[in-house]
């Protein structure tokens, strides 16, 4: 009770006394509040479901690490390590692996790396300047996966599972799953492309990238990596402090975006906020949560056959772009359905919801398919994706197959 007097005449006289931004203030109370303990973390349902509060607050550290240049500054010095094309594709492709680690959102990663590719382009020729265009937004889409921020989708999924078995998948254990999953696809959509789009000739000319120095890290960036890390080590331990990952992600925000010490003032964070998806993925997860709850999803489930389950939803999630070109709505409709078929087939329903989840990452086929295929539609010519496509679907629904089948079990996800 005194805590929380304590907290809110706080609260009164900053409001009063100073001119920090009134809902940092709010917001800094609240987080006050949920790390004492006095309030439970389900308070935030108040404001929005926990899903929301976690990508919202993932956001905002994104925009804290993207003001420092950082995650540029580093692909750009990766990529500049390149001699050959061949090597120039591979480094692009874990330069763009490392951003998902940085930017929890396909489009907001392919915005951070457009100026990246403009610059790469005018260095090389006509062939693999136009891999590159095609490479860059396929690599981006495809280790979305690598992390459960990396797309709402992934959120989603989790609040489903949560909701219809009580357990999802923490962000360690996706980081587990997803991360070597996304660095195959990664290297192997580096060399389709490279097959697919220039020859041996082209390969293997030698690339004038200036290699840009590192040099040592700047304030802010210090401060950048510090609360990144900081955020995601209380991630990965949540089973000892049982702090909820809303709650960690609130406060890494509050940190970096405090004034004089953050690396960005809390208003500039907001307003990158992509609001309209936020609501939609609240919604989304809303009707799936109601599939789920009111028995429909399980009556449709019931119209499909259990046999050969696996491939025929790893197929139906690599497909569903062609009809719902968003991500986060084609989790919202097939994992309450892959849910009840998984339990009706004797199934471990969080392996077929991350399998599908995982396959749902594929989105290559039209420009209109992807925010980040449509930001990248200057660099390649249309027929570019369908011809990538018809290689790089099978290819990828194999991938995912044989991480469900092979690996996933050996972490702790078993298909059965």
């Amino acid at each position: 009770m005194i805590l929380t007097l304590v907290v809110f005449g706080a609260a009164v006289l900053l409001w009063v006394c100073t001119p920090l931004d009134d809902t940092f203030v709010a917001l800094a109370a609240v987080a006050a509040l949920l790390l004492s303990g006095v309030l439970p973390a389900s308070a935030l349902t108040a404001l929005g479901g926990s899903t929301t509060w976690l990508l919202v607050a993932a956001f905002v550290l994104a925009a804290g690490v993207a003001a420092t240049g950082l995650p540029a500054r580093l692909a750009t010095w990766l990529v500049g390590r390149a001699r050959t094309v061949r090597g120039l594709a591979h480094l692009t492709a874990f330069a763009l692996l490392l951003t998902a680690f940085f930017v929890p959102s396909t489009s907001g990663r392919a915005a951070l790396t457009l100026p990246v590719y403009d610059e790469l382009r005018d260095r090389l020729n006509e062939r693999a300047g136009r891999a590159l265009g095609v490479l860059f937004p396929s690599v981006i889409l495809l280790t979305a996966v690598a992390t459960l921020v990396g797309a709402g989708a992934h959120l989603i999924t989790n609040s489903l599972l949560e909701a219809a078995t009580g357990q999802g998948i923490g962000f360690g254990w996706w980081l587990l799953l997803g991360v070597p999953l996304a660095a195959v696809s990664a290297h192997v959509t580096a060399e389709i492309v490279l097959w697919l789009f220039t020859s041996r000739a082209d390969r293997a000319t030698p690339v004038s990238v200036p290699e840009l120095e590192l040099g040592g890290l700047t304030r802010s960036e210090i401060i950048a990596v510090a609360v990144v890390l900081a955020v995601a080590a209380a991630w990965l331990t949540e089973p000892w402090h049982h702090v909820p990952p809303e709650v960690v992600a609130l406060t890494g925000a509050l940190v970096i975006t405090t004034p004089r010490l953050g690396t960005t003032t809390f208003r500039d964070a907001f307003s990158g906020i992509p609001w309209s998806l936020l609501l939609f993925m609240a919604a989304t997860t809303v009707l799936g949560t109601a599939l789920i709850s009111s028995g429909a999803a399980n009556l449709v489930a019931g119209l499909v056959s259990p046999a050969h389950l696996l491939p025929t939803v790893i197929v139906t999630s690599l497909l569903a772009h062609l009809v719902i070109q968003s991500r986060s709505a084609r989790s919202s409709v097939l994992v309450p359905l892959v849910i009840p078929l998984a339990a009706a087939a004797g199934m471990n329903p969080a392996a077929l919801a991350f399998a599908s989840t995982a396959a749902a990452g594929f989105c290559h086929t039209l420009t209109s398919s992807a925010k980040p295929v449509a930001l990248f539609a200057h660099a390649y010519r249309p027929r570019d994706l369908l011809r990538l496509s018809v290689v790089l679907a099978p290819v990828t629904g194999l991938l995912v197959f044989a991480a469900a089948v092979l690996l996933w079990p050996h972490l702790g996800l078993p298909l059965r």
